[in-house]
């Protein structure tokens, strides 16, 4: 094991973890986190995140890595890497507090030579004018002097088994030249695609608020157009398909935007535009429409009930699926709440089966109830939400009424059982 550097990973969510694992293959390798839960369960070698398998896990233990809460073991380190959440608040400004009261962790362990890297999504600017004084106030420490500091933002996709940790092309920076190489030279050797070095650590943030920026606007626009098909007759998936013939088209699937990074970081952005007097307007137009998407679907399926004569009020409706994604745990700002509340406004009988999702997780974070098991009653009206692989070979007319109705946000059942979709 290269004892060049010993790496403490500050948070272990779905960032944080997977690459504690990554480094803990070639270095001495702590993560640290305030969740003792959380610890305990990493330290008996299973992620309820599924980010890491659990013989991946037990085998980085086994290789020495360690997951505490207690501060005094990270004491000893000498590359502090910070990849805890960046959420908004109720009214969308960013919520820099896990941020600061992570800089104030490593503020009251770092020494002399020591290099602090964040991997949290943030607007340009946050690390030098946010975090590093933090670092500076609570250590006594002066920044670019006796500390350094380098910011690599997180590309971690959850659940996507394809793309992990180790085979994604890193965007790193340093806050001297010096330092930008050697943080460069630290992904590089646990990293198989390499690196991208940016000239500056603003450049850095602004690579990541511009991926996921992108892709929200993106979205936006087929979403805009699901909605105009829609009003139209005209099927959207099968218009993509014909556009999408051509080289240059860029092919994207309407749907509900949630999640811990397309719907939450775009207004670090918009934020902090404003404060130089820059309204973005086509960024703030897809937040607005994306967000707005849960809400259009619970519409629509009430549309196709009405057309089919079926009762809205008090009917028993069944959403498949209540995680951002598919096959993956996370229900962070998930938008299939939104669908949910829309509905009850017309009926309180209303399932969420879900057998990804954590129950308690779910309501303690949204007040709703959830189950993990299949229902066998049936009902009024479905609703395909998330495109678990469970849900692909579920007969979902079993559990249909003679005159229900299917709405299938994702587009991925047989058309010949639906009666709408996006």
């Amino acid at each position: 094991m290269d004892s060049k550097y010993k790496i403490c990973v500050v948070g272990l969510g779905y960032v944080g973890l997977p690459l504690a694992r990554l480094f803990s293959m070639k270095y001495q390798t702590v993560g640290f986190d305030m969740n003792q839960n959380r610890v305990d369960e990493l330290n008996r070698g299973y992620d309820a995140t599924k980010e890491v398998s659990d013989e991946l896990l037990q085998m980085s233990l086994q290789n020495g890595f360690v997951c505490t809460t207690n501060i005094d073991e990270i004491r000893n380190c000498n590359v502090y890497i910070v990849a805890v959440p960046t959420p908004v608040d109720d009214n969308n400004r960013p919520d820099l507090k896990p941020l600061w009261g992570a800089s104030e962790t490593v503020g009251k362990v770092i020494s002399k030579g020591d290099i602090v890297i964040y991997e949290s999504t943030v607007y340009p600017g946050v690390t030098e004018e946010e975090c590093l004084p933090v670092v500076e106030r609570v250590s006594g420490l002066k920044f670019n002097v006796d500390f350094f500091a380098g910011y690599s933002p997180e590309r971690i996709n959850p659940g996507d088994k394809e793309h992990t940790v180790e085979k994604i092309k890193k965007v790193t920076s340093g806050s001297t030249p010096e330092i930008a190489e050697l943080v460069d030279e630290l992904y590089n050797s646990v990293l198989v695609n390499g690196t991208h070095r940016a000239p500056s650590i603003k450049i850095a943030e602004a690579s990541k608020i511009i991926e996921n920026s992108q892709r929200d606007v993106n979205i936006a626009f087929m979403n805009e157009l699901a909605k105009i098909f829609n009003a139209m007759g005209i099927d959207t998936h099968d218009a993509i398909e014909a556009a999408a013939s051509k080289w240059n088209f860029i092919k994207l699937n309407p749907g509900l935007v949630g999640g811990h990074c397309i719907s939450v970081d775009p207004y670090y952005l918009i934020q902090k535009a404003q404060v130089y007097g820059v309204l973005p307007r086509i960024m703030f137009a897809a937040r607005r429409l994306n967000d707005g998407m849960g809400a259009y679907v619970a519409n629509q399926t009430i549309k196709c009930m009405n057309k089919k004569g079926v009762m809205v009020k008090d009917s028993k409706i069944l959403i498949l699926g209540v995680t951002f994604k598919e096959n993956c745990p996370d229900i962070r700002n998930t938008k299939v709440v939104d669908i949910y509340h829309t509905l009850k406004e017309y009926t309180n009988d209303i399932t969420i089966y879900d057998p990804w999702a954590d129950v308690a997780s779910v309501k303690h974070e949204y007040q709703i109830s959830v189950i993990n098991h299949l229902p066998e009653e049936v009902f009024d009206a479905i609703i395909l939400a998330v495109s678990h692989s469970e849900f692909l070979t579920l007969n979902v007319r079993e559990l249909l009424k003679d005159n229900g109705v299917i709405y299938d946000v994702k587009g991925v059942l047989d058309r010949g059982i639906i009666d709408g979709r996006l």
